[in-house]
């Protein structure tokens, strides 16, 4: 849609065709390579990018048969939209993302229908920064009222084109910014750490592009609240001891959960819940866990951790654990029945207790399984959390299983050790952007005070920036550092809470060390994001703000509407994103005040068919469910 009141139009190449195929390839899901975008911050129902980029480009550009006075056949129509199509095929492959060649080429393809359009002749093709003005000023802004992760604002940021977006969910809107918000604020610009500044003045003149001196800064604070973390807290993580004697650093410690068993012959014990008792599965690297009965241990049994070959009958046996996903668990001690129903009332009751059942440390030639020991769950046991996120978790069945077993508020999703460690990692955010805003000043960036939530791009608005990504670093680290994650035992790693989106309920569950050398690990966090932070494109100013979808503030009709609706009823964007609210609240609250206002996320008006928040009989929460959404789709569509 252009500001011509009675603008021309004219039919689009989306409309015609698309070469879906290299399309749905390149958007397939794969392991996020370095620098995906999706990898900053957990989100649900990520949009593909190759996609998004696709539909976009495909949106704006005409198609030849709009043109006739231009392509007067239909074999030069058909030749031009080949050619189109091959710049589509070019595009669309992660590694084309930073290619400035094949994203100018594309580029100008917009430009040229938008400057067709208005009677103009496009910036010569090679000429990137003349193009990226020349949309800048005449393409008509794209528009995400739904943007969630930020996909569609990214994809059309990377093209060139002005991006806004909005989203009901602070969690989303914060990812948004931080993708296409921030950076270009502060694009080209070098980083202000003190090592980048004793590198300038030897000499080293700033060779960064884009948001790299914000990506650097990014890791240099990340490594800072790392260290400085590891000097508060290193105690409650120590190393393991060998069997030579030898000290290596932990990796994860791999805790079961336990029930007090229902057979009157156990004598009241807390027995194990373990679903497997395979540690690795790896072929030559092969761990397990076994129960050892001891007189002398707690309860009568002990884990025991044993390394070498397995017949497949074997494998089976301690694939199976004591505790299924139907039917529920055996007494590991008698081999009596504990069916869930017995567990779930033992859980709200006295309440669900744990087991150090193997210690992962890193060896000279991989990850090594240890024996759990006294002194390891003593010095877990030693943590006392000051503070906790408060709020009970969502009655919500479905997608949110630990409130079945007691475990019904987002601190008890945490170990002690993990509360403690999170907490400190929240403060340290605080302390960093002190640190960055003093180092801002010393690097000569403008002294104005205004903050970056009201668009100030001083010292102090940079300040907030980065304080913004090492906030992300505490959300990511609290993702693979929950009761909820769980050890991968084929590819030996950890698996963050987020395996699907829901909550579910964990038996046998992994505590990272976020000083080891895993994806835990603080340092790789902050590699990771920072990572993600260079790669952006910072090449316009985009927008993304809060806002209830069925208000008509902020919309301007001169937009262009690209969007994908939340699920209808599959996905609870506001109850999940609770879980990284509650620190993402400690942690910016004082950065992004009016994002983190609210205790949680809104959910009055969220635009999803929520039965769970509706009382009554199965058909009345179903009827009310729908009602609900088709009266606030209603409202949004007006």
């Amino acid at each position: 849609m252009l500001t011509d009141p009675n603008p021309t139009i004219r039919r689009k190449l989306i409309e015609v065709s698309l070469p879906l195929d290299e399309i749905g390839a390149a958007s397939k899901k794969q392991k996020a390579p370095k620098g995906y975008p999706t990898s900053l911050h957990k989100y649900w129902a990520q949009r593909p990018l190759a996609a998004c980029r696709a539909v976009l480009f495909a949106q704006l550009v005409d198609d030849p048969s709009a043109w006739r006075d231009r392509f007067p056949t239909e074999e030069a129509q058909e030749s031009e939209r080949n050619r189109l199509h091959d710049v589509i095929r070019a595009m669309v492959p992660w590694e084309a993302s930073s290619n400035e060649t094949i994203l100018n080429a594309a580029r100008w393809e917009i430009a040229r229908s938008v400057a067709w359009n208005i009677g103009e002749e496009p910036p010569p093709r090679e000429d990137g920064e003349a193009i990226l003005r020349y949309l800048q000023e005449k393409a008509p802004p794209v528009y995400d009222p739904f943007s969630g992760g930020g996909s569609i604002p990214l994809e059309a940021q990377r093209l060139g084109l002005r991006a806004y977006g909005s989203d009901l969910n602070p969690v989303a809107v914060l990812i948004g910014k931080a993708l296409v918000e921030i950076p270009p604020k502060f694009a080209r610009q070098a980083p202000v750490n003190p090592d980048a500044r004793a590198e300038a003045a030897r000499g080293g003149a700033w060779q960064g592009r884009g948001a790299q001196g914000l990506a650097e800064d990014v890791r240099y604070y990340g490594k800072w609240m790392r260290d400085e973390a590891e000097k508060r807290i290193g105690e409650l993580y120590p190393k393991a001891t060998l069997p030579d004697g030898s000290e290596a650093t932990v990796i994860a410690w791999l805790w079961a959960r336990t029930v007090r068993s229902p057979d009157p012959a156990a004598k009241g014990a807390m027995v194990p819940l373990v679903s497997s008792f395979m540690l690795s599965t790896k072929e030559g690297k092969k761990a397990w866990a076994e129960i050892v009965h001891d007189a002398n241990a707690p309860d009568g049994w002990r884990f025991e951790v044993r390394n070498g070959d397995l017949s497949a009958e074997e494998e089976a046996r301690l694939k199976k654990g004591t505790i299924g996903r139907s039917g529920g668990g055996v007494c590991a001690l008698t081999g009596s029945a504990m069916p869930f129903s017995y567990i779930r009332q033992e859980g709200k009751g006295i309440g669900l207790g744990n087991r150090l059942m193997a210690i992962v440390a890193e060896g000279k030639k991989g990850r090594i399984y240890l024996s759990p020991t006294v002194e390891q769950v003593v010095i877990a046991d030693q943590a006392r959390p000051q503070w906790v996120p408060d709020g009970e978790l969502p009655n919500n069945p479905r997608d949110f299983k630990t409130p079945n077993y007691g475990l019904k508020t987002f601190a008890s999703l945490f170990t002690p050790r993990q509360l403690v460690a999170l907490t400190t990692f929240s403060d340290l955010v605080a302390e960093a952007r002190e640190k960055v805003l003093q180092d801002a000043v010393a690097a000569g960036r403008s002294t104005d005070s205004t903050p970056l939530h009201e668009a100030g791009t001083g010292a102090t608005a940079y300040a907030d920036a980065v304080a913004t990504y090492l906030g992300f670093m505490v959300d990511r680290a609290s993702d693979y550092g929950s009761e909820i994650s769980t050890w991968l035992t084929d590819d030996n790693a950890i698996r963050g809470t987020f395996g699907r989106q829901a909550i579910p309920m964990t038996w046998d569950f992994c505590e990272a060390n976020y000083f080891g050398k895993s994806s835990a690990d603080l340092n790789t966090i902050s590699k990771v994001i920072s990572e993600v932070v260079s790669g952006l494109p910072a090449n316009s100013d985009s927008f993304v703000f809060q806002r209830d979808i069925s208000s008509k503030e902020g919309y301007k009709k001169s937009y262009i509407i690209n969007t994908d609706p939340p699920y209808y009823d599959n996905i609870g964007y506001a109850d999940l994103s609770d879980f990284f609210y509650v620190w993402m609240k400690k942690s910016l609250q004082d950065v992004w005040p009016e994002l983190f206002r609210r205790l949680s996320t809104p959910k009055g008006s969220e635009l999803i068919a929520t039965p769970y928040r509706h009382n009554g009989s199965r058909d009345c929460v179903e009827f009310c469910a729908v009602a609900f959404f088709q009266a606030i789709g209603k409202r949004s569509s007006n």
